[in-house]
């Protein structure tokens, strides 16, 4: 009976995962391996992605780059937040999410009326005789961008991690004779690696597809690989090879998530080292 219960339970779940995840990854992969003339099955679209690794790595050092910065910027923030009281916890905890509620689009957009020749930052700069300085237009803006974006990401799991350290491992470590820099190095570091490699992943996964941050803040030489695909399906008028490139992107997301479920597994039964 409990077993007819889960069942059914789970079927709405099954039934949304096979329309919009399964079926939709089904058509992707049908247009990847056939030929746009004929239909045919076909490794054409897959040969032409050679002229593409460039963007690609170029797109991947981008969003390297941009969650190295978040991890930099968040893990000050998370601790922080970590260790205030719980009334204050739940307010900087909302102020992070804030955000998040707004357009993604109309936050880009914000930065493009920041940044621009004419924008604020240079007005304010042309007042004490600098400028105009070329801000916008940039990989640093596209970097600027991806990090202002998808730094919750980073900050959210992290904050959950070093949240739930057991305070008594770092009282031992400091009745042990350690200083703070290694009670951080070899307690708290640790015991939050997990939040760190799955801030990295949730920063990673949406800044290496992104293509909107790049057509507004960066220039001709910051074409990503969400920019590529973009303009096969819109103005190449060519969906195949779009798909082949989406469906290589795909792979690279799921290899960034296997590696993050592989080492991140036993995150919360391993304790820091003392030495």
């Amino acid at each position: 009976m409990r077993k007819n219960n889960s069942v059914l339970l789970s079927t709405p779940y099954i039934v949304w995962m096979v329309v919009f995840t399964l079926i939709p990854l089904g058509v992707v992969g049908y247009y990847a391996l056939t030929d746009p003339a004929t239909g045919e099955f076909s490794l054409r679209n897959l040969r032409e992605l050679g002229m593409y690794l460039p963007v690609l790595w170029q797109s991947v050092a981008y969003s390297l780059v941009s969650a190295f910065i978040c991890l930099l910027l968040g893990y000050p923030v998370a601790y922080y937040i970590a260790h205030t009281s719980e009334v204050a916890q739940k307010f900087l905890y909302m102020l992070v999410m804030l955000p998040m509620c707004m357009s993604f689009l109309l936050r880009t957009l914000a930065w493009v009326g920041l940044l621009q020749d004419t924008g604020l930052i240079n007005q304010l700069l042309g007042l004490v005789g600098i400028g105009p300085l070329r801000l916008i237009r940039t990989p640093g803006a596209v970097v600027l961008g991806m990090v202002y974006n998808y730094l919750p990401y980073m900050i959210l799991p992290l904050y959950s991690t070093i949240v739930k350290i057991d305070g008594r491992l770092i009282e031992a470590a400091e009745d042990l004779g350690c200083n703070g820099l290694q009670v951080f190095s070899r307690v708290v570091l640790p015991l939050s690696a997990p939040g760190i490699l799955s801030g990295i992943t949730m920063v990673f996964v949406p800044a290496v597809s992104t293509f909107y941050i790049s057509q507004k803040l960066g220039g001709t030489d910051t074409i990503l690989i969400g920019d590529v695909i973009e303009r096969q399906f819109k103005q190449g008028n060519n969906p195949n090879l779009g798909a082949a490139l989406s469906l290589v992107l795909m792979l690279l997301v799921f290899v960034c998530t296997g590696i993050m479920n592989r080492f991140g597994e036993g995150g919360d039964s391993k304790g820091g080292v003392i030495v």
